[in-house]
């Protein structure tokens, strides 16, 4: 049998590198590692100590991007820190997702575009995960929107202002802003709780004059 090396070229967050590929039913699996700190501060007792590692024999599978239109998962080892303090033991965040879920911020980011002209329900098929999910990325989303700040110095060409729908028959609306500017790659800016003038103003409120005047 024949066999060839085929090269892969995908974007990664910011600080992860990419070890071993693994073909998957229906899907990819990239190994995946990122720097760890040299100090820590302990969640329980906050002192800060140097990183005391703890490696488990488990490896977490992580949602991400999908790849030639299947889907694909960041693969990596757990590991913790034992506070050298209070002996309290604490899961090592990546920093590619946040706490207690199972995808990537930039999966999340998918969800998000997905949902313009969808519901939730028609999302959740399409990527094969939960519609309660994809609510939750729109909850957390909101969330973080209310602390996100926006470079006043970005360069905004083409905006996008949309209302999405959680879930059909249901009052579950957002208000999504969305950079324009590389169409092939949108950009979400803001997120706001609801479908009214309100929303869409509390949205463009968080640009400058000047970026608000791509809308």
């Amino acid at each position: 049998m024949t066999t060839t090396t085929i090269a892969i070229d995908m974007d990664v967050p910011a600080g992860v590198s990419v070890g071993e590929y693994e073909r998957i039913d229906g899907g990819h699996a990239f190994h995946v590692s990122w720097e760890l700190p040299d100090n820590l501060c302990c969640e329980t007792c906050q002192r800060e100590s140097r990183l005391q590692l703890v490696e488990k024999n488990k490896f977490l599978s992580i949602r991400d991007l999908d790849l030639w239109g299947k889907p694909s998962f960041f693969v990596y080892q757990e590991v913790y820190h034992r506070c050298p303090s209070c002996g309290h033991r604490q899961s090592l965040l990546p920093p590619f997702k946040r706490r207690d879920v199972k995808y990537t911020f930039r999966f999340e980011e998918q969800v998000l575009v997905s949902l313009i002209g969808s519901t939730a329900e028609d999302v959740a098929v399409r990527l094969g995960i939960a519609a309660e999910t994809v609510e939750r990325i729109v909850k957390n989303r909101i969330e973080d929107a209310k602390a996100k700040q926006i470079d006043p110095q970005r360069k905004i060409e083409r905006l996008g202002l949309d209302e999405i729908s959680l879930r059909k028959g249901h009052k579950g609306y957002a208000t999504i802003l969305t950079d324009l500017t590389n169409g092939e790659r949108p950009e979400i800016l803001a997120l706001s709780k609801g479908r009214d003038e309100a929303a869409g103003r509390a949205c463009l409120e968080r640009l400058s004059a000047q970026q608000r005047s791509a809308w």
